[in-house]
């Protein structure tokens, strides 16, 4: 018998931006893609290198959300096939669990004939990841400024953007992963307050500018002190790229999410063979190996299509 396959596309986000911490993030052109249909017996299918070694059982993650998003809309919770893969590297700074929340909350809503629609679907997701930035940059494309509710239960506010023209990035993925608990384990839990209004104003800047496509303010609006200068020891090269991209052809730069990938903007081809140049210097002169990605934005965000299995 046929049943429904509902196959979820989703972009891979980068957040933060330098001061957004927690509450600024982008969506890539960089995809995962979940597959789920219901079935007899629970069978789970991850494609390519990245996915290698992740639980095949119901210990999945993405079995584990869309299980919950059937008892959240109080349904019996089905047997599943889902077949996974994904261009983004995993435990990079790119949202990879962030693509996973939403990949299978949104295949699961489609399979559950749709209960909740995506301002929920982002409330959950957001529950999950712990906060907004990645999940919504995921789901909605382009650019998300969010902060978490007042209240439990209140919907997420948000502000969705397009992304300016002529952004481009250059993406540095070192060889090697960095976990996300350990980067925010470094972090102090007391700022002072010349840090605090420091990321104030960098933050609101960086905001406007990307609003206003202001991409000459972006060197000066990504400065930020609550986060990658603690994170700076766990990252080689990271205090020399922040310091220097800018007067080698960037735009502006930043440690993406926790870590380790670094972000490069630019805008032309001249730019960016200057800062490939900068940046491969950097990374030899630490001993670090690595690869880079030339990525747009994705203006998307999660799409869904729907077949036969």
């Amino acid at each position: 018998m046929n049943r429904p396959l509902v196959r979820v596309t989703v972009p891979a986000s980068t957040a933060n931006l330098g001061p957004g911490f927690d509450a600024v993030g982008m969506a890539f052109r960089l995809y995962s893609t979940v597959e789920m249909a219901l079935s007899e017996t629970t069978e789970i299918v991850l494609i390519g290198e990245e996915l290698e070694g992740l639980p095949k059982d119901k210990g999945n993650l993405l079995y584990q959300v869309a299980a919950g998003l059937f008892e959240e809309a109080g349904l019996p919770v089905p047997e599943l096939y889902i077949r996974a893969e994904t261009e983004a590297p995993l435990t990079r700074g790119l949202g990879s669990s962030a693509a996973a929340i939403v990949g299978a909350l949104v295949a699961a809503n489609s399979l559950a004939g749709e209960p909740f629609d995506r301002e929920r679907l982002f409330a959950i997701a957001t529950r999950l990841e712990g906060h907004p930035d990645n999940v919504g940059a995921s789901l909605f494309g382009g650019i998300v400024v969010a902060t978490m509710p007042e209240r439990d239960g209140e919907p997420i506010p948000y502000v969705r953007l397009a992304p300016p023209e002529g952004l481009h990035t250059l993406v540095i993925i070192p060889d090697y992963p960095l976990s996300t608990e350990k980067a925010r384990n470094v972090l102090p839990a007391v700022y002072s307050k010349q840090d605090v209004i420091y990321n104030v104003g960098h933050s609101s800047l960086l905001v406007a500018a990307l609003a206003q496509g202001r991409l000459d303010l972006l060197g000066q609006a990504m400065g930020d002190r609550l986060h990658q200068p603690y994170r700076a020891a766990l990252v080689p090269g990271l205090r020399e790229i922040l310091d220097g991209a800018t007067r080698n052809g960037a735009l502006g730069a930043a440690l993406s999410g926790a870590g380790p990938t670094i972000l490069c903007y630019y805008s032309t081809d001249a730019e960016r063979e200057k800062l490939q140049a900068f940046v491969d210097s950097v990374m030899r002169k630490h001993g670090v190996s690595y690869r880079t990605m030339r990525l747009r934005p994705d203006e998307r965000g999660a799409q869904v299509t729907i077949s036969t299995r």
